[in-house]
């Protein structure tokens, strides 16, 4: 069968990281996705480092795209954008507010032209309200939600989480927005505006923090890798100098935890009795497991914990990740063949369909390499 988006038309005049992979998360799902560049490319296309005359950045958000160059102050090429806009399905912008305005493509501009387009406007702060027009990026809005607040060790700064988790985030609900937009399209034969926000996103990421403020005025903080409501639960070092994250924080898993590390007694101490008493008790508890972890290689912890049926595992460096078979026998490592390039390791498709699933059809494109084919396809005209 074919993939489920298949014949879906997507423009992506996004650039950066939570438009691109809005857009290349629908061309995963089969969907025509058209880029449309500046003249010369996207500037992520010069970040560091490069795999031949490719950037890594670039390639790693850009799969299953096809490029066509346009100079977006040019009149001419301007009114090509509209004239694709008007066959497109989806389009996908990640402009400061004002920006697709000023170029006549605005909401009702656009919607006015094709009514059953639906327009994913991704940003940092949304379309109106106080901040809308200020820039932003990922870490600005880790730092602005209280993301960083919560992340990081008990005694250290605030910190960032160690990749794009509000780009990453806002591309997911950009998508998930637009398939529920699409369903609606069935019914009423209408498009709509999409939205999804930077901050928005990160904020939803916050657990019970907003309510625990709002209502019983208890303010989150960092507590490194321990968890938050059970313990024990951190990241201890073995004898061989890697790390293991051991979860035996509930009361079904710390019995297993004390019988894999042959420690009964542990069961009897009032102060482990409950999963709130050792939380309370986590500086008397810790030191026990950390001393047995550190007697022991990774690896024979981890075998240890998982005969013992207590979540564990090795904390991984990216080789390790590579190397990993479960990501191979499943199909999230994979390798692509690049004309420029040449053939590189990149994640896989996460989402899986049993029916139709979605597939790697195209290596990211090379600047405006496919302006002849797009303009023909989806407009009718043929380039010399």
């Amino acid at each position: 069968m074919t993939e489920p988006l298949h014949g879906l038309k997507v423009l992506d005049v996004s650039r950066f990281i939570a438009g691109p992979t809005c857009a290349m998360l629908l061309g995963d799902l089969g969907a025509d996705v058209v880029k449309i560049e500046r003249k010369g490319g996207e500037e992520t296309r010069a970040n560091l480092p490069q795999l031949g005359d490719q950037s890594v950045y670039f390639l790693t958000y850009n799969r299953n795209k096809r490029s066509i160059a346009l100079d977006f102050r040019n009149p001419a090429d301007q009114e090509t954008l509209r004239r694709l806009i008007a066959q497109a399905d989806v389009l996908v912008e990640n402009f400061r507010a004002g920006t697709m305005e000023k170029m006549g493509c605005g909401w009702e501009a656009l919607h006015a032209m094709n009514p059953r387009l639906i327009m994913v406007r991704i940003s940092g702060f949304g379309q109106d309200g106080p901040l809308s027009k200020r820039a932003c990026f990922d870490a600005i809005a880790q730092a602005m939600s209280g993301m960083m607040t919560l992340n990081g060790q008990t005694d250290g700064p605030p910190t960032l989480v160690g990749t794009y988790v509000a780009d990453y985030g806002t591309a997911l609900y950009g998508v998930i927005a637009t398939l529920a937009a699409l369903l609606k399209r069935q019914e009423s034969g209408k498009g709509q505006l999409v939205e999804a926000t930077l901050l928005e996103s990160a904020i939803s990421m916050l657990m019970i923090g907003i309510p625990a403020q709002a209502q019983l005025g208890i303010s989150a903080s960092r507590v490194g890798n321990r968890d938050r409501y059970v313990a024990p639960v951190n990241c201890f070092q073995a004898s061989d100098g890697s790390w293991v994250y051991v979860q035996g924080g509930t009361d079904a898993l710390f019995p297993r935890l004390v019988a894999a590390m042959e420690m009964p007694k542990l069961l009897e101490d009032p102060r482990f009795s409950t999963f709130q008493q050792r939380l309370e008790n986590n500086d008397a508890i810790e030191p026990v497991v950390g001393a047995w972890v550190r007697e022991r290689t990774a690896d024979a912890v981890v075998e240890l914990m998982d005969r013992a049926g207590v979540p564990c595992a090795k904390v991984a460096t990216m080789a390790d990740v590579i190397a990993n078979p479960q990501l191979r026998a499943r199909g999230q490592l994979v390798d692509v063949l690049h004309p420029s390039a040449g053939t590189y390791t990149t994640h896989g498709v996460s989402m899986r369909l049993s029916d139709t699933p979605g597939s790697i059809r195209r290596p990211p494109p090379r600047v405006d390499e496919h302006r002849a084919e797009i303009l023909r396809e989806w407009l009718g005209e043929e380039t010399p």
